[in-house]
């Protein structure tokens, strides 16, 4: 019975993405190519001193995205810092300092880690002007940088690849807030709340009082989960029955988690002239997904004893409305998309579980990724594939009439080496420097030992992978870990997007190969294979050690 739930609800999932995925496909093509502009857009382009018909390098694209998200950090640092003075507050005060600097960087960043509980740090004017905002733009510049890397490979003998404001509003205007606006009501219409009121208190049967929150949940859920934010409204983020309340919402929010990246592939095969090519992405895309929640839901179901296995499961953390299969579909689809939002308590998961949602993360969230960020991470990877199968059969490597030579492998493997680096470091860093480690396992540890490590570990693969989930067994709001998990989530979104843009620009000034007999054919499901593999062994080298220091030692205890 069980396992037919499970088919049930996959089957349901894919069902409403391959209804989604030509037409939301082909309309992402459009809105990325067409040359005509919206009256607001026009208006706004005038506002800024935007020529929308004008081209840039990529240095000047890359630019553009630096001084936005940057300008973006210092807005909502402001809006915390001045809290106070601002409408709506709920009579709370400032955000502290170092809080106010994570939590900035965090939603510039599209990863949404919240080292603070939501509905008593944060009021509705900054949860709306200045995070919710984020969750809109900051979605957008990763489906900018998406389509610059597309424009690379699709251009031919080219010095520009496209305009980022343009790229920008279109998907902030055309893609993002229609989308939000839609599954808005939708969410509504299944008992997210949407309204401005204050706690109320009420008395419970007991003679207790407990305070129940209101606030513009809704709103803020659809754009979390379309633009793979993940930032929760409450504390309990999905958990929340006002955020997720029933079995059918979390189907709806796992669909809106996977709509964008999902349709993408499609998107990407229009715009260079071959379907084909993304078709094969999505079948690489599709084969992880299903693996890794297969093992997942393998995991949680098994349970790690007599008892979990008598309950039917390991229960523990997890929301009786969703059960062990609706929550694994949600946290696989949170962590392979680097959205990041919870609906169940992840540092409850058994070893082998939480190790999956780990893995989810260290394969660089390609499949299918964060909204832009998982097409140009898996194309990036695509890049590596085929040079790799150039060295296995002598012959020239190239992707998509493209020829890929040093530059283009060292861009690539710098891209992918960006990533684990800032997450070891950060993680050995906390467990190496002599004032550090006190911190950290005096205060901000909660369960020593393998599993201590796990959650540390965790953090940092959350903060480098711009996810924003989190082992719920540590207390991240210290100074250590405020400055170090922001500066890794700042580094690990942009330094890997300055090497995807220079990749962009070296593409886009080739000149396309032709097709021959010795071309590799990037369309069949012998490259899929390549490709997946590719991803998995890459991962595999770079972080068993570390795994088998935690979750996995902790799971073969």
């Amino acid at each position: 019975m069980e396992f037919w739930l499970f088919l049930a609800q996959l089957a349901t999932v894919a069902l409403l993405l391959a209804i989604c995925h030509r037409p939301l496909g082909d309309y992402l093509a459009i809105t990325f190519t067409s040359r005509r502009d919206l009256r607001v857009e026009r208006g706004i382009y005038r506002i800024i001193g935007v020529d929308s018909k004008s081209e840039q390098s990529w240095q000047v694209y890359l630019r553009s995205v630096l001084a936005f998200s940057i300008v973006g950090v210092l807005i909502v640092y402001l809006l915390q810092r001045l809290q106070a003075w601002l409408p709506y507050s709920l009579g709370l005060p400032a955000v502290p300092q170092g809080l106010s600097f994570n939590t900035a960087i965090s939603f510039v960043t599209n990863t949404n880690w919240q080292s603070y509980s939501p509905e008593a740090t944060v009021g509705y004017t900054v949860q709306m002007a200045a995070l919710t905002v984020q969750n809109f733009v900051s979605a957008a510049v990763g489906l900018a940088v998406a389509i610059a890397l597309v424009r690379g490979f699709a251009a031919h003998r080219s010095g520009t690849i496209g305009n980022f404001w343009v790229d920008l509003m279109r998907g902030t205007l055309r893609v993002l807030l229609p989308l939000s606006v839609i599954f808005t009501l939708v969410l509504i219409a299944g008992g997210v709340i949407e309204n401005l009121n204050a706690v109320h208190a009420v008395h419970t049967i007991a003679g207790a009082t407990q305070n129940i929150p209101g606030g513009p949940v809704a709103s803020q859920e659809a754009i979390k989960l379309i633009g793979n934010n993940g930032g929760g409204f409450f504390n309990a983020n999905s958990a929340h029955p006002f955020e997720n309340p029933t079995a059918w919402t979390n189907l709806v929010e796992v669909f809106l988690m996977l709509l964008v990246p999902f349709s993408l592939p499609r998107a990407f095969g229009r715009i260079v002239g071959d379907r084909r090519q993304g078709y094969a992405i999505l079948a690489a895309m599709a084969v992880i997904f299903v693996v890794s929640l297969s093992l997942m839901t393998w995991a949680e179901s098994a349970g790690g004893g007599a008892a979990t296995q008598a309950a039917g499961g390991a229960m523990e953390g997890k929301e009786q409305r969703f059960g062990i299969l609706g929550t694994t579909l949600f946290g696989t689809t949170s962590t392979l998309t680097s959205t990041g939002a919870v609906n169940a308590a992840h540092d409850s998961l058994t070893p082998l579980g939480g190790m999956m949602a780990m893995l989810n993360m260290m394969t660089g969230e390609v499949a299918p990724g964060g909204i832009g960020a998982g097409l140009y991470g898996i194309l990036v990877m695509a890049v590596v594939a085929v040079f790799l199968a150039g060295l296995m059969v002598g012959r020239t490597p190239e992707y998509l009439r493209k020829h890929i030579g040093a530059r283009e492998v060292k861009l690539a493997s710098l891209y992918f080496l960006t990533t684990p680096t800032l997450i070891l470091a950060g993680t050995a860093l906390s467990f190496g420097v002599p004032g550090v480690v006190q911190s950290v396992e005096k205060t901000t540890i909660f369960n020593p030992g393998q599993h201590g490590f796990s959650e540390i570990l965790y953090a940092f693969t959350s903060a480098g992978n711009n996810n924003g989930s989190a082992f719920g067994g540590i207390s991240a709001n210290t100074p250590w870990m405020n400055a170090a998990l922001g500066c890794v989530m700042f580094l690990a979104r942009f330094v890997p997007i300055v090497f995807v843009i220079a990749l962009a620009g070296s593409l886009a000034a080739q000149e396309k190969s032709p097709v021959t007999t010795g071309t590799l054919p990037t369309h069949r499901p012998m490259f899929v294979g390549l490709l997946v593999g590719t991803i998995l062994i890459i991962t595999a080298l770079t972080y068993f050690p570390v795994l088998a220091l935690g979750p996995l030692a902790e799971g073969l205890h």
